[in-house]
């Protein structure tokens, strides 16, 4: 499957991923993120069981707090 990660375009070998099975492909493992699939907010609990095929938009963005 081809998505868009971050405005990029990414192939997988599968047709279809959990949001957290990306993240742990691509070594994602920040604490604070935002996460939208087709510019829809997904919370936390539902990465592992939101799917994402083929043609999506998925945003992953990692929160920086500091002073």
């Amino acid at each position: 499957m081809i998505i868009t990660l971050n405005n990029r375009p990414e192939t997988f070998d599968a047709c279809e991923l959990s949001i957290t099975e990306i993240m742990q492909h691509k070594s994602f493992q920040f604490k604070l993120l935002v996460v939208k699939l087709n510019g829809v907010l997904v919370g936390k609990n539902d990465y592992a069981s939101t799917l994402v095929r083929d043609g999506d938009e998925l945003l992953i963005i990692h929160l920086v707090s500091g002073g």
